[in-house]
């Protein structure tokens, strides 16, 4: 049980975020099993049980530090990312070699910032797990873009990469303000004055100047789905996605998935951050079949 206090509000916040987090990701990464895409155009959930990836795996550990620490500690979170690194969860080859270098005793400093030679990784796996630690910094979204920064240099320190972390965290964090869910520009336009200048944040205003469009295809085709697996790929149509759904999860998610691409981290962006406004919480249906989340995180058993 988390306690009844400032921590534990923003406790309960952001594991409500990664609860969405982890239906969004394990649902969606259902569909890249052929026989499942003939459900996707339809809207019909897959049958059986549905395990979430390394987008959730690397999510919990961010809570876990946020938990243990109040905020974010690099150290912490590299080793709690190393420690729980689970092979099978479907981490990029970089990535699995970096956290299990690190079990090894390695600086995360430094083969963070060797990575792709020496300019570090531009994906978007900074990104994907960060909207919890923007749900605990709901009452504060400039610092929840502070603290996602820090976040990404562990494993991803590209500036594109790291704008992808905060802007997603900043996402969240103005999603859940206690004033209250904001109108689809009010949430893009928050994140936009938060990031500073890049490719992402272009993506960003592109987004913005389409919360009219209806057809979520022609979307994507201009601020991408996340093919690419690149932050500046990935994130402005997630948060384009969640602007337009924000208190409704269902619609978030099949919005998302149905464009395609890096579905099951596109789909986790998304539904972090619907969830973490409180009223869009995932159905418990959609719950129920989700792997449960691992019992090392404070109060997820709650």
């Amino acid at each position: 049980m988390i306690a009844d206090s400032s921590d534990g509000r923003r406790g309960a916040r952001a594991l409500d975020s990664l609860r969405g987090l982890s239906v969004g990701d394990a649902l969606g990464s259902q569909f890249f099993v052929p026989s499942n895409h003939p459900l996707l155009k339809r809207r019909e959930l897959p049958p059986g049980a549905w395990q979430w990836t390394d987008d959730t795996e690397m999510a919990c550990s961010v809570l876990a530090v946020l938990l243990d620490h109040g905020r974010v500690d690099q150290d912490a979170l590299a080793r709690s990312f190393a420690d729980h690194h689970d092979f099978d969860r479907g981490y990029g080859p970089a990535v699995n070699r970096m956290l299990r270098l690190i079990r090894e005793g390695g600086d995360w400093r430094e083969l963070a910032a060797a990575l792709f030679n020496g300019q570090g990784s531009w994906g978007n796996g900074s990104a994907m797990r960060i909207a919890p630690l923007g749900a605990w910094y709901a009452d504060d979204p400039e610092q929840a873009t502070h603290q996602a920064e820090i976040s990404s240099y562990t494993t991803h320190q590209h500036r594109e990469a790291v704008v992808g972390a905060m802007a997603v965290a900043a996402a969240a964090a103005i999603a859940a303000r206690p004033a209250g869910p904001p109108s689809p520009t009010e949430l893009l336009d928050g994140v936009i004055a938060l990031v500073p200048r890049s490719a992402v944040a272009a993506g960003l205003r592109r987004a913005r100047d389409m919360l009219d469009y209806d057809d979520a295809q022609t979307v994507a085709a201009v601020l991408g789905s996340g093919r690419r697996t690149s932050a500046h790929d990935t994130v402005p149509f997630a948060l384009w996605s969640a602007a337009r759904s924000l208190g409704d999860f269902e619609r978030a998610f099949w919005t998302t998935a149905q464009v395609g691409g890096d579905v099951d981290t596109t789909c986790a962006i998304v539904c972090g951050v619907v969830a973490a406004g409180g009223a869009g919480q995932p159905p418990a249906l959609w719950t129920e079949r989700t792997e449960d989340l691992p019992g090392w995180i404070p109060g997820s058993g709650d």
